[in-house]
């Protein structure tokens, strides 16, 4: 698998997040920031995230998705939606119960945007616990199944927090 990169654009309210090569929990501190310039927008009329070149995702990514899609939700009262075509991925979406919150979507979009990497972030160690820590309590928030997997990674991040 490729390296992880993620790239963004807004425009107008439209956002849009391209996963590209395996995203794992060393860009999460980037994808977190990045979401807490979405979440502090008045303006979210869209949002879109493109796995269509993405090769893998972890849990700790799939739970910062969650956050995303529940945020958008509750706040905006939208749904993201997801470009994707891989089937592992599909098939962690679809367990994991994202169809619950996403538009998943599998076709090939028509979206023109001008992308930019996104702001690499390099958080402390005790951030990243955080993140991963709310991240797997949403991924068992979002569908409890979720839990069994989930469980003792939860308790381990609590008692080292």
């Amino acid at each position: 698998m490729s390296a992880g990169k993620i790239f963004v654009s807004d425009e107008e309210g439209n956002y849009l997040i391209k996963f590209i090569g395996d995203v794992r929990v060393t860009l999460c501190g980037s994808l977190n920031r990045y979401m807490e310039t979405i979440f502090g927008s008045s303006d979210v009329k869209r949002v879109v995230v493109d796995m269509l070149e993405a090769e893998g995702l972890d849990s700790t990514t799939l739970g910062l998705l969650a956050k995303l899609g529940l945020h958008c939700r509750q706040q905006y009262a939208i749904d993201v939606q997801v470009f994707c075509q891989n089937p592992s991925i599909l098939r962690t979406l679809d367990c994991m119960g994202f169809d619950e919150i996403f538009d998943i979507i599998q076709e090939v979009p028509n979206i023109s945007a001008k992308l930019q990497s996104i702001t690499s972030v390099n958080p402390e160690v005790d951030e990243i616990r955080k993140q991963v820590l709310e991240a797997h309590k949403l991924l068992v928030q979002l569908n409890p199944k979720n839990s069994s997997e989930f469980t003792d990674l939860i308790r381990a991040l609590e008692s080292g927090l």
